[in-house]
Order: C-alpha cells, then sequence, then structure tokens
C-alpha cells in the first residue's frame, strides 16, 4: 500500500514537472506562418535582386545597397523603420532561435572583424534576402559553410 502510494506521488510530481516545462517551452519564440506583410516585404526585396553593392550607400537611396542600407530600405518600403547600420539593427525586435526563423526574421552575421557585420532578411526555406559585397542583392542559402559559421543571431520585428 505504501509503494502504490509513493509511486502515485512520484508520478503526479512528474506530471506536474513536464506540465510546467511544457508551458515554459511553449512560450518560447517559435515559427510563425508566413504572414501577408512578410511575404509583401519578400517581394519588395526581391525586387531589388542585381542592384549593385555599395560599402556605406546613402541610407534612402535605391541605385546601390550595402547589407544594413538594403535591410532599412526595403523594411521602410514596409512602413517599418530601423537603424542604418546591422549592429544597430541587432538591437530590435525579439531574440528568435535558429530553429523558429519565420519569413522576414532579421539574420545577423559576423563576417569580419568584431561584432555584428552583416545582415539579410529570412525569405524562407533556409534563404535569405541580402546586400552582397561580391554580387551586390541576391538571394543566398543560410545553411551554407559560409554563412552557418558566420550566424550570430536573429531578431523579429514584423
Amino acid at each position: 500500500m505504501k509503494n502504490k502510494l509513493t509511486i502515485k506521488l512520484v508520478l503526479a510530481c512528474s506530471l506536474a514537472t513536464t506540465g510546467l516545462f511544457g508551458t515554459m517551452f511553449i512560450a518560447s519564440p517559435q515559427a510563425s506562418a508566413a504572414t501577408e506583410e512578410a511575404l509583401s516585404l519578400i517581394d519588395i526585396g526581391k525586387d531589388y535582386i542585381g542592384t549593385p553593392y555599395r560599402f556605406g550607400a546613402t541610407a534612402g537611396k535605391n541605385s546601390a545597397f550595402d547589407c544594413s542600407s538594403y535591410v532599412q530600405y526595403v523594411f521602410d518600403q514596409a512602413g517599418i523603420s530601423l537603424p542604418r547600420t546591422s549592429s544597430s539593427q541587432a538591437s530590435k525586435g525579439e531574440k528568435v532561435d535558429k530553429a523558429f526563423l519565420s519569413v522576414g526574421d532579421l539574420l545577423f552575421f559576423k563576417t569580419g572583424g568584431k561584432g555584428i557585420s552583416h545582415v539579410g532578411i529570412y525569405a524562407g526555406d533556409g534563404k535569405m534576402l541580402h546586400a552582397s559585397s561580391s554580387q551586390g542583392v541576391m538571394i543566398s542559402d543560410i545553411n551554407s559553410k559560409y554563412w552557418t559559421k558566420a550566424y550570430v543571431t536573429a531578431r523579429r520585428v514584423l
């Protein structure tokens, strides 16, 4: 009789703990379905594929972009204000685990030097829109060896 009571208490505590931890995990940032706003943002961004790269490109202009001016411009076209630099953009929105990326999330990378030095927009299916210093605005695979090694964090601002 005593052993059955002990087993019931252990089982009850285990279930309660599991429920508590389950609730904690559910509250974590998760992937969400691509919203109309996010898909519109990607469409805007795709319109600039092939636009040349220029380091320090002027904010608000679309004749040439660096990575952060491109992201700032695309989000501005969608009515969302972002700072000019990738390191400043990395402080906006909510941090998102790479496993839970959603279309429109900002992706940040360390491509050289100290700290964040590159930003792109998650386009879904492991792809990002970004302004590459070698090819201008393009779509890249974030799971390539280069981008996987350089990945730092992601933020959700939509």
